[in-house]
């Protein structure tokens, strides 16, 4: 037998963990992978919890982009902020593939583990719900599926205490000099915003001068771009819970697929996407 057929390690490379930090050390792998933890004996039922994992993985590492990106816009850094927005549209890329995993369990597949869910449903995500917060989307009425949990609840709380991502590049259209009416004056973030005609102006003048307003118009795009990426994965979202349950409630006891369709036409946006019918 040749060497060749037993080859050695890349020249250099460290074999020996012993004392070292390995690579499932730092990514504590043991305590990652044994988090999959099946109710049934499906075979079906581990795709449907990897999936949703790594989605909540993925939502984890959205937060934490969104997050900076308010803090950047805050404090008048719009370039770092168009890097955080990027990194965010593509990880709602990410997660929109995700979805043609899950596309491959049939009816009859889904039906084999279905009953051990209980209630429990994505519409319950804690980290979802923080994304809708941050961005700009703050229905109250989306708090009680988290009332059980103080920590979860204050969290939330904290979120709608400060102004959203849509907020700070509204007033940051302010500190530009255009008109943003009775956004100006807002101090109560908690209470959904209204769509407002004055905002759509100054959108309308940045889109109508790009050269002059160059970091404005980029970010209303980076921002649109997001809200593409997220709303796509809100319709993929209903297409594969119809493909798979078709019409029936959810395990939430939300109307399934009806529930999810409205939230498809909700904007987190809105003035950027009615901003185009009238330039």
């Amino acid at each position: 037998m040749s060497n060749d057929d037993n080859p050695s390690p890349a020249e250099g490379a460290e074999t020996s963990f012993a004392a070292r930090m390995s690579y499932s050390d730092y990514l504590h792998l043991e305590q990652l992978l044994d988090a999959q933890k099946p109710l049934s004996q499906s075979h079906h039922e581990l795709l449907f919890i990897v999936q949703h994992q790594t989605s909540e993985l993925w939502m984890k590492l959205a937060i934490h982009e969104i997050r900076a990106a308010i803090r950047a816009l805050h404090g008048d850094e719009l370039r770092p902020a168009f890097k955080m927005l990027t990194r965010v549209a593509r990880i709602f890329e990410q997660l929109n593939s995700a979805w043609d995993v899950l596309r491959t369990m049939t009816p009859s597949e889904y039906t084999t583990f279905r009953d051990t869910l209980g209630q429990s449903s994505g519409f319950q995500s804690f980290q979802y719900r923080a994304i809708e917060f941050l961005v700009g989307n703050r229905n109250l009425a989306m708090l009680a599926p988290h009332a059980h949990r103080a920590d979860l609840s204050a969290a939330l709380e904290a979120i709608l205490a400060e102004p959203s991502l849509y907020d700070e590049a509204i007033l940051l259209l302010g500190r530009n000099g255009f008109d943003i009416g009775v956004d100006a004056s807002r101090t109560d973030w908690r209470t959904p915003r209204s769509a407002s005609d004055k905002v759509q102006a100054a959108w309308r003048a940045v889109y109508a001068a790009p050269d002059q307003y160059w970091l404005l118009y980029e970010l209303a795009e980076k921002l649109v771009d997001f809200e593409d990426y997220f709303r796509r994965w809100r319709f993929n979202h209903v297409t594969t819970v119809e493909r798979i349950i078709g019409l029936k409630r959810g395990t939430g006891g939300t109307s399934g697929v009806s529930y999810l369709r409205k939230m498809v036409e909700v904007e987190l946006f809105p003035e950027l996407w009615s901003v185009r019918t009238v330039l």
